[in-house]
């Protein structure tokens, strides 16, 4: 009976084993015979209800006063060791010290590695993992850290549910190169085939990361990738990084999914997941939702037009204020100089003495004599006369 016990058992055990091992060498992918939809049957935990990436509706946030600004700790202290560069089939990963970490968590988070996920069809389609109010980027940026607090290694707080931590950064296209990002894409041609490594530059890792850090969404999730496991704290920034078009054509266009062996070379694309169902988990926001909300290109136009109508309204108001200060300014100069030119006569007019008659030209002085003479004796005529009597 012990015999057949212990037979029992290491048969049990070896089918244990096998299965084990035929877990770990499914090739899955994201389209194809063990695509995405299919995960679930293969890696149990990718059909488990707290799924990531999700999509965020800002509106539909909690706002959560306590969460900080995160703290990366050592990003930018590299020293001269270079950085592994490792293609493995499914991203490019960068792998990082572990002396790199992450603060403003529960306990403390060594760095492990960081990779990214993009689309295939330029700028405006897509690629990115997390999507916010429906709207997805152009490809996203996982920095991903262990709890070495409570575990020794990464492989061993991945199965935990406090496990690990993982900042999102969203990317999205302009016209401007990213230098920090060059950092990575120009040494992609060293790694274009499935299994290829590569020795890089160390370099800045907070130069990957936005400008604020203190603007993020904030919830409990999983590996986007097989095998699932619901052992992330993520944090996802509000504010997008830019890098230029060329850029991203380069991230979707110089990597291959199959191995340098492989007769068929075929381009690693398209290599993000669909947004999970939320399932009644609450994503916190270290903003207020209304301070952090999406403009619709309707609200963005109507901003626009509203401020364009303002200034031509606020334009035309100073310019009639201007012109009737001049013409009140221009009228009182006006008032004073007719004033200093007007007269006292002007003014008491009633005063006035009335204008004197022209005098006649001087006449003949011998004609002035006789007339003289002649007013004289008529004078003296007159006199003379009696005067008549009075009637009775």
């Amino acid at each position: 009976m012990d015999c057949v016990s212990l037979f029992i058992l290491v048969v049990l055990t070896f089918f244990h084993q096998t299965a084990v091992s035929s877990l770990d060498e499914i090739t899955w992918t994201y389209k194809g015979v063990v695509g995405q939809s299919e995960w679930s049957e293969h890696f149990p935990d990718c059909g488990s209800s707290a799924q990531s990436p999700v999509d965020v509706i800002t509106t539909q946030t909690r706002y959560d006063p306590s969460l900080f600004p995160v703290t990366p700790l050592g990003y930018s202290q590299y020293g001269n060791q270079p950085f592994t560069l490792f293609n493995n089939g499914h991203t490019v990963i960068v792998e990082l010290p572990e002396w790199m970490g992450l603060g403003g968590l529960p306990w403390l988070y060594s760095a492990a590695q960081l990779h990214l996920h993009w689309g295939s069809g330029g700028p405006g389609y897509g690629g990115s993992e997390h999507t916010i109010n429906g709207l997805s980027a152009n490809a996203e940026l996982h920095v991903v850290h262990y709890n070495s607090d409570l575990y020794p290694n990464m492989s061993t707080a991945m199965t935990q549910r406090d496990g690990l931590a993982v900042l999102g950064i969203l990317i999205v296209t302009g016209e401007e190169t990213n230098p920090g990002f060059n950092n990575i894409l120009s040494y992609l041609s060293r790694i274009r085939h499935a299994g290829q490594k590569a020795f890089i530059p160390a370099f800045d890792v907070r130069s990957l990361l936005p400008n604020n850090l203190g603007r993020y969404y904030r919830y409990n999730g999983s590996l986007t990738t097989p095998p699932c496991y619901q052992s992330v704290i993520w944090t996802l920034f509000h504010e997008r990084v830019q890098i230029s078009k060329a850029q991203l054509l380069k991230l979707e266009t110089i990597l291959y999914s199959s191995t340098a062996e492989e007769s068929e070379n075929m381009l690693l694309q398209d290599n993000y997941r669909v947004t999970q169902p939320l399932n009644h988990r609450v994503i916190f926001a270290s903003f207020s939702a209304e301070s952090g909300r999406e403009l619709s290109s309707g609200e963005v136009t109507a901003i626009v037009i509203g401020v364009m109508c303002g200034c031509v309204g606020l334009a035309v108001i100073i310019r009639f204020i201007v012109k009737t200060i001049r013409f009140f300014k221009l009228l009182h100069l006006e008032t004073v100089v007719v004033n200093s030119s007007t007269s006292s006569w002007d003014i008491l007019h009633n005063n006035r003495p009335a204008p004197m008659p022209r005098a006649k030209e001087t006449e003949n002085p011998k004609e002035q004599k006789q007339d003289l003479a002649l007013n004289m004796t008529l004078e003296a005529e007159r006199k003379e006369e009696p005067l008549p009597t009075s009637q009775l």
